[in-house]
């Protein structure tokens, strides 16, 4: 589909499984080498899979996206094992429910580490060894619908805003990026059948069923609804595409 993938080096973070993991697999598809990085130790045997389906190198690497040094050491680890990498998404991401009047000062940080610290510190990683390349480069970051509207009838404020901050971000660092041809995007997933998502629809049946009346499309994002997006912010048949959050939800938010 998009043959200039071919060959190039992408790394994944949150991508031992869930949408990281189902993004790893298209871009393999398309010949690219995955460095996948992850806090679970299943990321290794993720790696393996995706070598041994695609033909393609890659590499599972665990890692907490939360600590800089790690991360810039994972990042160190992947180049030395399948060269300088051109794409970057950042699938890593949690969220935690609950009243904001009763919500922990450590949830709330862990949200917002986990969501808005890992995507900088792996964008800086990756920006550093994409610029001294000096060729052009693509950064993806997963944020989320939940960036521009707040859902109901869950309270998840710093789910919210740390989506709201990973979309400002992709911008800010378009901007600063964009001399060294370095891109950055955002694509805003709505409701989407994660592994993350099914354990709330599979606890909260009616929860799943309230979601889904509210999609025009009547039915909740699969993980392959986003291929072709992330492959076309991936390839350079979208190089005057940067600084955007491209917002993915079955016309949720049209309403």
């Amino acid at each position: 589909m998009f043959s200039d993938l071919n060959g190039r080096t992408a790394v994944i973070t949150g991508g031992a499984r869930g949408l990281g993991f189902s993004i790893a697999t298209a871009l393999a598809a398309q010949g690219v080498h995955v460095a996948l990085l992850d806090l679970l130790p299943a990321v290794q045997a993720s790696a393996e899979r995706l070598a041994a389906e695609h033909g393609v190198r890659s590499v599972g690497i665990t890692v907490d996206v939360t600590d800089a040094e790690a991360v810039e050491a994972a990042f160190s680890t992947a180049e030395t094992e399948l060269g300088a990498p051109s794409l970057l998404v950042t699938a890593a991401g949690i969220t935690i429910w609950g009243d904001s009047v009763d919500v922990a000062p450590e949830t709330w940080r862990k949200v917002l580490a986990v969501n808005l610290d890992g995507t900088f510190f792996a964008a800086q990683s990756f920006a550093c060894r994409a610029i001294a390349a000096g060729r052009p480069a693509s950064a993806v970051f997963i944020s989320s619908m939940s960036a521009f509207i707040v859902n109901q009838p869950q309270f998840q404020a710093s789910y919210n805003t740390s989506k709201a901050a990973v979309s400002h971000l992709a911008s800010s660092l378009a901007v600063e990026w964009a001399p060294a041809g370095v891109r950055v995007n955002a694509i805003a997933p709505g409701y989407f059948l994660s592994d993350m998502t099914r354990e709330f629809t599979e606890a909260n049946p009616d929860l799943a069923a309230a979601w889904t009346a509210a999609i025009p499309a009547g039915r909740m994002g699969q993980p392959e609804d986003l291929h072709g997006l992330v492959l076309l912010l991936a390839s350079e048949a979208s190089s005057y595409l940067t600084g955007q959050s491209l917002v993915i939800d079955g016309g949720y938010t049209a309403l």
